[in-house]
């Protein structure tokens, strides 16, 4: 069976130079890199190498301002909770949207049963957060905006440069989800502004199980993990060596391939959504048609259900996805589409095509030859469907 991974915002497969990378460091360079003899400091070359390579993809001049981690969740709660609990003495209110990761989501719902107010953004219908309601939250209060770059599941870009303008004219941190937007556009901290930025390897062709935190220097944060004196005393634990080394070359190939690479998918992707539209009736893309990431795609399937969608495809040899990978095991229609103002029964519908490096042209072809049999059986089934 021909087999088709169009789910590359879940996870990608580890570019084979990245894996090749970490192999020496699980056999003959093992050290641990806090250890100060030369197997240690050959671990600790290697983990700094890493730190420039990360610095280098997003245009952070200091490698010193980024922090490993393991993974996005983890920079996104010690982003979140660490700037609230640093500056609980000067305020207790952080903004974010109503389109966020579960990853921010969950701190600042964490946060709020622990005395902190929290205020959820609304969206427009295409999941651009409102920009006049940013300004009337803010407050003398107000210690933390936290707004994700691209949207994980519609692939809706934000306008951060905006955001960071209108919570500077408060004096308010500013934290970015860019997860998902690493590598698919081209990211520069200090044009942004931000003061802390997040990213996980394993969405860049690096391995699972390692991340980063930007905090720009000068930035109030307090650890959430307690231990040794990792990571500038930032992030305690033995660092991940292999992993590191993997999610650096990672970074240095996006660098190189961040002038053409993003070109190729959104052609991909744009082939991929004009034949959808073609072939298959009662179908809405979701998410912005322009300002979105070149390689997502999210539709809904009217008077479907995503799921029965995702297994019929998977029994093609086809890998899509309702949404999240982080929510694949909820009933719940999602709550990004929701937001969005699209009902129940259509965000049921809903595909998330996610492309990336290995998928061609044939791969669209394939996967377009097989979708509209599919919808069409299903719908014949569903007791919704009028034609």
């Amino acid at each position: 069976m021909k087999r088709v991974y169009l789910d590359h915002n879940a996870t990608t497969q580890p570019h084979p130079d990245a894996v090749k990378a970490m192999l020496p460091f699980y056999e003959a360079y093992f050290g641990n890199a806090s250890s100060v003899h030369q197997f240690g400091r050959e671990a600790k070359n290697a983990v700094e190498q890493a730190r420039n390579s990360v610095a280098s993809l997003i245009g952070a001049k200091r490698p010193d301002d980024i922090i490993f981690t393991s993974g996005g969740t983890e920079s996104n709660n010690f982003a979140v909770k660490g700037v609230a609990y640093a500056l609980k003495e000067k305020g207790d209110h952080i903004i974010t949207s109503t389109i966020e990761h579960l990853a921010v989501e969950g701190p600042c719902k964490f946060l709020e049963k622990n005395g902190y107010r929290v205020t959820y953004l609304p969206v427009d219908q295409y999941g651009i957060v409102d920009l006049e309601a940013l300004k009337r939250s803010l407050t003398d209060k107000t210690i933390l905006v936290t707004i994700m770059y691209a949207n994980n599941e519609v692939g809706t870009i934000e306008p951060v440069k905006d955001i960071v303008r209108i919570a500077k004219e408060r004096g308010v941190m500013v934290h970015t989800d860019a997860v998902q937007a690493v590598s698919k556009v081209p990211l520069d901290v200090d044009d942004l502004g931000v003061d802390l930025l997040s990213l996980s390897g394993h969405k860049f062709y690096g391995p699972k199980g390692v991340g980063a935190l930007f905090i720009r220097k000068g930035t109030k944060i307090s650890p959430v993990q307690h231990g040794g004196h990792h990571e500038k005393n930032r992030r305690a634990g033995t660092e991940n060596v292999p992993g590191l080394v993997g999610m650096g070359v990672a970074a240095e190939i996006a660098k190189r391939e961040i002038a053409s690479e993003p070109k190729r998918l959104s052609g991909l992707r744009d082939r991929l959504q004009q034949g959808i539209e073609k072939a298959i009736k009662h179908v809405k893309l979701n998410g912005h048609p322009v300002l979105r990431l070149p390689n997502t795609c999210n539709m809904s399937f009217e008077y479907l259900e995503g799921e029965s969608i995702v297994l019929n495809l998977d029994m093609e040899g086809i890998a899509v996805s309702t949404g999240s990978a982080c929510t694949s095991g909820s009933l719940e229609p999602s709550h990004v589409l929701l937001a969005m103002g699209v009902s129940a029964q259509t965000a049921q519908g809903s595909i998330r095509f996610s492309l990336g490096r290995i998928n061609t042209a044939g791969e669209i072809d394939y996967a377009l030859e097989k979708l509209p049999p599919i919808i069409e059986r299903l719908r014949k089934m569903s007791p919704l469907y009028i034609e």
